[in-house]
């Protein structure tokens, strides 16, 4: 049996067990403890982070876009990538998008307002620490004060940048209300790689905390009937529905937001890691975020996101190409000639030593 190790109010978590439910791949949910952030994952992966995995014969993955990669090599029933190369590739772009853009905003919303900073304290310590022998109140003011520090205030989170971290999360729904008011999935009549990427920051985070929860029900319900429908979503009943050809219209502002602000800070964060700088300004959308901590994993985003856009060949490498330069993809996805990372040249994630998102957190 499969052992998935997290969080139930962990953001890829929850996009890893929407992905591995829709495949039917049967797995076992080991909730993380304190121990084993502290003991077994420094070990076994390198990186403290969820979720991990741990297969039946003893080797661990971490990282939930190589992590689907690898499942999807090995289970090849109910795909999730369309298998036309221009849709692959733009679904990819939404994972990356989603995965490392769409962060900022669902943690401002999870640990700026109290609503849900009190709630979700509570609800990480409390799994974490099942048998804590002292009061747990020191440790959940902890835990807020750590993930407000490390992912919001550290994260270029402020005064000047508040309102456009907002609109962010803001405009992906009204992107999203418009497509799933004509279809149940982003591509169609079943779930892609594209749903799986989004549904990481809409479903643990979005659609549950009660600030960004209220929104999400009260301007876009469609979109939280798409969460709960790809939560219960199955391969055997919906493997065979149809996707519609090419890239849809209503797709089209999705790849500028990213464009604009995912690819550009991206850009910005490699020049920073080449310069050996430990962090960035970008601007994004004409507005200054500063003290952005650079990251070489980010790094390695990019890198992957250029080698498989070079991979590409013929008619679809040529419609690819004015796809992204159309919505201003292009220019920052090939701006960086070498972005250099010089994270896993041997190509052995999701098995290996991993690295943080962020190298230096404050765990105290």
């Amino acid at each position: 049996m499969i052992k998935v190790y997290g969080i139930k109010v962990s953001y890829f978590t929850g996009k890893l067990e929407g992905y591995l439910r829709y495949k039917e791949i049967p797995f076992e949910y080991c909730p993380a403890t304190a121990d084993y952030f502290g003991k077994v994952l420094p070990d076994k992966t390198g990186a403290i982070q969820v979720p991990a995995v741990e297969l039946d014969d003893g080797r661990w993955m971490t990282d939930t876009s190589p992590i689907i990669d690898w499942f999807e090599r090995e289970y090849t029933d109910y795909p999730i990538l369309p298998g036309e190369p221009v849709q692959d590739y733009v679904c990819r772009l939404i994972e990356d998008y989603a995965d490392e853009w769409m962060w900022r905003p669902a943690m401002h919303y999870r640990w700026s307002y109290p609503a849900s900073a009190k709630l979700l304290r509570r609800q990480i310590v409390d799994e974490m620490n099942p048998k804590l022998p002292i009061p747990k109140e020191v440790f959940r003011q902890r835990t807020e004060f750590r993930q407000l520090t490390n992912f919001v205030r550290n994260d270029g989170v402020n005064s000047d940048t508040w309102d456009h971290v907002e609109q962010g999360y803001l405009r992906l729904l009204e992107v999203l209300k418009t497509i799933l008011e004509d279809r149940p999935f982003v591509f169609g009549e079943r779930p892609t790689l594209a749903d799986i990427g989004l549904f990481g920051p809409m479903f643990r985070h979005f659609a549950m905390d009660p600030v960004p929860a209220v929104i999400m029900r009260e301007t876009a319900p469609s979109v939280m009937e798409w969460v709960y429908r790809l939560w219960n979503a199955r391969g055997s009943k919906l493997g065979d529905g149809r996707l519609l050809d090419g890239i849809p219209d209503d797709l089209l502002p999705l790849l500028k937001e990213i464009g604009e602000t995912h690819l550009e800070n991206l850009c910005a964060n490699a020049v920073a890691w080449e310069h050996k700088l430990p962090t960035f300004g970008p601007l994004i959308q004409g507005v200054q975020y500063r003290n952005v901590p650079t990251s070489r994993y980010r790094v390695w985003c990019l890198e992957q996101l250029q080698e498989r856009f070079v991979a590409v060949e013929g008619e679809a490498k040529e419609e690819l190409t004015a796809l992204l330069k159309s919505q201003k993809c292009l220019e920052p996805l090939t701006r960086i000639e070498t972005p250099n990372s010089g994270y896993d040249p041997n190509h052995e994630v999701p098995f290996g030593r991993s690295i943080k998102v962020y190298e230096n957190l404050k765990v105290g």
